[in-house]
């Protein structure tokens, strides 16, 4: 591993601190695999971006996909508004923090 110095926003930092230490991380450790999740949505979002770009450059025919069509299963949720551990009755609560 290599030390980099990084000027970072004072708010910035306390943040990641906090969460970093309910995390059982360290800044640095917090930081490391931020950046990693950073490096994998900038390739994901490549990816999906040349992948729209072959869609216009040649579409998909009506009848490409039509023999699937029968395959498809719709499972409704179960009583009680779960399914597989999902709760779809309502929104979900996320931390802020934790982005």
């Amino acid at each position: 591993m290599k030390t980099v110095q990084m000027t970072l926003d004072e708010n910035l930092i306390a943040s990641v601190d906090k969460v970093a230490k309910r995390l059982g991380t360290t800044r640095s450790g917090f930081t490391r695999q931020a950046l990693k999740n950073a490096l994998r949505e900038v390739r994901t979002n490549e990816l999906e971006r040349k992948h729209r770009e072959g869609y216009k450059r040649k579409p998909v025919k009506p009848e490409e996909f039509g023999d699937w069509e029968a395959e498809q299963v719709w499972v409704e949720p179960r009583k009680g508004g779960k399914f597989a551990g999902i709760d779809f009755r309502g929104p979900t609560k996320i931390d802020p923090l934790l982005f």
